[in-house]
């Protein structure tokens, strides 16, 4: 059967699929299941649901979910006539929801485009609604990460940019002690290859390792939307962020020491800040302290923001609301007594710069 081209332009749709992703630690968390569990509630409330193409991998708890929906057939592609999405068949179905399974999957040769996530963009652009599936090793940005933690260099993979532009990401989650169990019932691979999972990238180390990405991924999308949808100045922060002020006084090390334990407790990002002032030059001691300083803070995984402003709380301010601090460490105030009258307290006009960031403020005494 025929259809017409995917590729052409349709001016007659009025608006841009909705794309939900559903994405798990790992194979065997429920990701399908989960999707075909709510698309059998859509259907029952009059939405007009096809299945594009869905993935069992011989679960019968999956198969049997997906009786009583409409499954748009496959089509042969490539000289072997392997079955494939059909995506001209999708559109000219034109559902209002389409479930495509395996967002990551590299199409067989011989296919219009290598990706399935490039068939659902034109599936989008066609204004059919569609949802997806994910593990969270397949992402780019995180290749190397889950090569480090696992051992297993992950061939499919999709850009970090089709889940930013999702707009809606839900993490199917269970705990790695249920997903080994549903390993070793044979409920995710076959019999002859579970102990072989079981030691390889089903570890217990690899899965919780794989739970936090998959989470900490979620939760990055969530403070983006929310941030993109509060009012001028208010900011939603659900990731701890720990920004150490330093200055050229020898202090600095110690609360960049304390800044790094405290990031290393909440497993949160390290940023710390030197504001020069731009009334002063600094001299060679101090030129060379803050060279430590940074390569210091380097070595603690963070990161070094260098500023010049005549104005350091609010220069401290700025930078807390741009990188989305939570944690602002400082040390004792060294201003004289006479300065303090005279500018008043540091440490009370940044808490009155941040105070609508909701910033939790810590002052560290440390040797004079």
């Amino acid at each position: 059967m025929s259809h017409p081209s995917a590729d052409l332009f349709y001016p007659h749709i009025a608006r841009r699929g909705k794309h939900k992703i559903f994405i798990g630690m790992a194979p065997g968390v429920g990701k399908t299941y989960k999707m075909l569990e709510e698309a059998h509630l859509l259907k029952q409330e009059g939405i007009d649901v096809v299945v594009g193409v869905v993935e069992t991998h011989g679960r019968k708890e999956t198969a049997d979910k997906i009786v009583g929906l409409e499954i748009v057939p496959s089509v042969a592609v490539g000289e072997l006539g392997l079955l494939e999405l059909d995506i001209e068949g999708v559109i000219a179905r034109s559902p209002q929801l389409v479930l495509i399974d395996e967002l990551a999957h590299t199409n067989v040769p011989g296919s219009a485009r290598e990706k399935r996530y490039q068939d659902v963009e034109l599936i989008l652009n066609a204004g059919i609604d569609v949802y997806s599936t994910v593990n969270i090793q397949h992402l780019e940005s995180l290749n190397d990460l889950v090569a480090r933690i696992t051992g297993v260099v992950v061939r499919e993979r999709i850009p970090d940019r089709v889940l930013e532009a999702a707009d809606q990401v839900v993490v199917v989650d269970v705990t790695p002690e249920t997903l080994e169990q549903r390993l070793l019932e044979g409920k995710i691979y076959a019999p002859d290859k579970i102990q072989q999972s079981l030691a390889n990238f089903f570890q217990r180390r690899h899965l919780i390792a794989l739970r936090e990405l998959a989470l900490r991924e979620v939760a990055d999308t969530v403070e983006e939307e929310a941030n993109g949808l509060l009012l001028a100045g208010q900011i939603c922060n659900i990731h701890e962020r720990v920004l150490v002020c330093l200055s050229t006084y020898p202090n600095s090390v110690q609360l960049l020491r304390r800044g790094a334990r405290l990031s290393g407790y909440m497993n949160a990002p390290l940023y710390a800040i030197l504001v020069d002032s731009s009334d002063r030059f600094l001299s060679k001691a101090e030129s060379l302290h803050v060279e430590t300083c940074e390569k210091l803070c380097k070595e603690f995984g963070g990161e070094f923001l260098r500023v010049r402003s005549s104005d350091v709380p609010k220069a401290i301010a700025e930078a807390a609301a741009t990188y989305h601090i939570t944690q602002i460490i400082i040390g004792e105030s060294q201003q004289s007594r006479w300065k303090h009258l005279l500018k008043g307290s540091f440490t009370q006009r940044l808490m009155r710069l941040i105070h609508r960031q909701h910033i939790d403020l810590h002052i560290i005494a440390t040797e004079k």
